[in-house]
C-alpha cells in the first residue's frame, strides 16, 4: 500500500501516467511550474537537488569550499518525520563522477533488482535523475504490482490505458479501488495489453459493467483474484463470461452486486471449479439454489461470506457443508433463517473451520454450538453478536474443545454470566490465546468477570459498553494487572440530568475509553 502522498507527488505520478510518450530525457517530461517543482523536492527520496538550494544552511567556510570545487549534486539519502510532523532529511553530496560510478560499477541486473523494491511514486521520481535511471525505472519488470488507491479521485481511463501500454505483459497485480472514473472502454484496452494479470481490484469502480468482465474473459485467462465489490451494474452475464474465459479464478468478491442471482452462481461454479474464496455480502437475491450449485462444483471452497443474504436457509447451507469440506471461514451474519441444523452440519463436515461469523442469527442455540465446538478444534474467531439464545453452556464447550480461540464477540448475548467467562478464562485458550472479548450489552456481567479475565495474559481488548454492573474500580484493577489492555466502557455521570420532557429519569451515559 502506498503511503499518503503530497499534491506535488500526485502530479508527478499522474503526469507520467497520463502522457506515455514522454520520458525524463525529453524536454517536455514533467514540465511542472517552478514553484511546484521546488515544493515537491523536500519529499523526494532519490531526487536530485541543486546545491544552491542548500547553500544557505552551511557555514561560510563550507560555502567558499563548495564554490571552488567542481559542480556537485545533492541527494536526499533518507527522510523521517518526527512526532511533531516535521520532515527531516539526511543529505550527502556527490560529484557528477561519483553519480556515474553507480551506473558503471553495478550491473544493470542488480540495479533493476534494487529498483524492484520501490513503490510507484519513488520509481517516477527516480526516472528524473538521469537518462540511465529513466530507462531502469521505467523497465516493465519494475511494474508488476501497482496500487492507485491513494490517487483514486484523479485516475481517469487514459491513465489505465497508459499503464497497460507501459507495463504490458509484466503487470501481475493492479488495484483501482475507488477509482470512480474508470469505465469499460479503458478496461478493454487494459485487458488487451495486460494478458498476464492475476490480481485485479475494481472495488467501488461503479462505472464498470458486464462489458469489462467480457473483456477480461477474452484476454485475461490467468486471472486468479477479482474484486468487484459495489460494482452495482454487474449481472449474471458477467459471471457467465468469467466462467468461460477465467477458469483459473480462485478468489472472487461480488459483495453488494445485488443484481446477481442463483443462475449467475450456477454458471460461475460450473466454469470456475478452482474457487477457494467467494464473497457474496449483500447479494440479497441469492437463495439456497446458489449454495447447492457451489456444493456440486466447487469442492475447493475455503472461504464464503453470505452476510445479509436473507433468503439463505438451513436447506442450502447444509448442502454446502456436505460438499465443501475444506471450509475455514464462514460468514452467515444477518442470515436470520439459519438454525442449529446449519451449525450441526458445519461441525460434522468442516472440521478445519477457523472463523465463524454468525451475528444476528437469533435462532441458534447452545445445542448447535456444542456440536460445532466438539468437532471444530481449530476455531480461532467467533462472532456471536445478538445470538440471544446462547448461554454459558456454549462458553463451557468452547473452553473445553477450542484451545486456539483468539477472539470472541458475545455482544447482546444477554444470558451470558460471570460463570461462563470463568470457564473461558481458566481454559487453555483463555490463558494462552484469547486476545479480544466483546461483552457489550451483556447485563449480567459484573466486576467478577474482570477478575476472571486477569488470567488471560494475551488479552488486548475488552468491550463493555452498557454493562451496567461493571464499575470503574473493576476496570482499574484489571488495568493494573494487564497495563496494555484496552477497555471500552460507558459510565453514567455522577448526577443524572432531569428528563427534558419531565417524565421518568433517564441516565445520560458518557463514553469512557480506558
Amino acid at each position: 500500500m502506498l503511503e499518503q502522498q503530497s499534491a506535488p507527488s500526485m502530479l508527478l505520478l499522474l503526469f507520467w501516467l497520463c502522457d506515455g510518450s514522454r520520458t525524463a530525457a525529453s524536454p517536455g517530461f514533467l514540465r511542472l511550474p517552478a514553484q511546484t517543482r521546488t515544493a515537491s523536492r523536500p519529499h523526494v527520496t532519490a531526487a536530485r537537488l541543486s546545491h544552491d538550494s542548500l547553500i544557505a544552511s552551511v557555514d561560510k567556510t563550507r560555502k567558499r569550499r563548495c564554490a571552488q570545487r567542481s559542480p556537485r549534486t545533492v541527494f536526499i539519502i533518507d527522510t523521517a518525520t518526527d512526532m511533531n510532523g516535521i520532515t527531516k532529511s539526511r543529505f550527502e553530496v556527490f560529484s557528477n563522477s561519483d553519480e556515474a560510478l553507480i551506473n558503471k560499477k553495478l550491473p544493470k541486473e542488480l540495479l533493476l533488482r534494487i529498483f524492484s523494491y520501490l513503490d510507484v511514486v519513488t520509481l517516477c521520481r527516480c526516472a528524473q535523475v538521469s537518462k540511465a535511471w529513466n530507462v531502469l525505472a521505467l523497465d516493465g519488470s519494475n511494474w508488476q504490482k501497482i496500487d492507485l488507491f491513494n490517487f483514486q479521485t484523479d485516475i481517469e481511463g487514459r491513465v489505465v490505458e497508459n499503464i497497460s501500454k507501459r507495463c504490458g505483459g509484466f503487470l501481475r497485480q493492479l488495484s483501482l479501488r475507488g477509482c470512480l472514473s474508470v469505465g469499460d472502454a479503458s478496461m478493454k484496452t487494459f485487458a488487451q495489453n495486460c494478458r498476464n494479470i492475476e490480481h485485479l481490484n475494481l472495488n467501488g469502480c461503479t462505472k464498470i459493467t458486464d462489458s469489462t468482465c467480457i473483456s477480461l474473459s477474452k484476454f485475461c485467462s490467468k486471472l486468479r483474484h477479482l474484486d468487484l465489490t459495489s460494482c452495482v451494474s454487474i449481472t449474471n452475464h458477467a459471471l457467465k463470461a468469467l466462467s468461460e474465459g477465467c477458469r483459473m479464478l480462485e478468489n472472487l468478491n461480488l459483495s453488494w452486486c445485488d443484481q446477481i442471482t442463483s443462475d449467475g452462481i450456477e454458471a460461475l461454479s460450473r466454469g470456475c471449479i478452482s474457487l477457494r474464496a467467494l464473497f457474496l455480502r449483500g447479494c440479497t437475491q441469492l437463495d439456497d439454489t446458489a449454495l447447492k450449485h457451489l456444493q456440486k462444483h466447487c469442492p475447493e471452497l475455503m472461504t464464503i461470506n453470505m452476510q445479509s443474504c436473507t433468503q439463505i436457509t438451513d436447506d442450502g447451507f447444509v448442502s454446502l457443508c456436505r460438499g465443501c469440506h475444506k471450509l475455514q471461514m464462514v460468514c452467515v451474519s444477518g442470515c436470520s433463517n439459519i438454525t442449529d441444523a446449519s451449525l450441526t452440519a458445519l461441525g460434522l463436515n468442516c472440521q478445519w473451520l477457523k472463523i465463524l461469523e454468525a451475528a444476528r442469527c437469533s435462532h441458534v442455540t447452545d445445542a448447535g454450538f456444542t456440536v460445532l465446538a466438539r468437532n471444530c478444534h481449530e476455531l480461532e474467531k467467533m462472532d456471536l453478536e445478538e445470538c440471544i439464545l446462547v448461554t454459558d453452556n456454549t462458553l463451557v464447550q468452547l473452553s473445553i474443545h477450542c484451545p486456539r480461540l483468539q477472539a470472541l464477540s458475545l455482544s447482546h448475548c444477554e444470558l451470558i454470566t460471570d460463570d461462563g467467562i470463568r470457564h473461558l478464562s481458566s481454559s487453555v485458550c483463555g490463558q494462552e490465546r484469547l486476545q479480544v472479548v466483546e461483552l457489550d450489552n451483556c447485563p449480567l456481567i459484573t466486576d467478577i468477570t474482570l477478575e476472571h479475565l486477569k488470567s488471560c495474559q494475551r488479552l488486548e481488548r475488552i468491550e463493555l459498553y452498557d454493562c451496567q454492573q461493571v464499575s470503574r474500580a473493576g476496570i482499574k484493577r484489571i488495568r493494573a494487572h494487564l497495563p496494555e489492555i484496552k477497555v471500552h466502557a460507558y459510565f453514567a455521570p455522577v448526577t443524572p440530568p432531569p428528563s427534558v420532557h419531565g417524565g421518568g429519569q433517564r441516565l445520560c451515559r458518557c463514553c469512557v475509553i480506558l
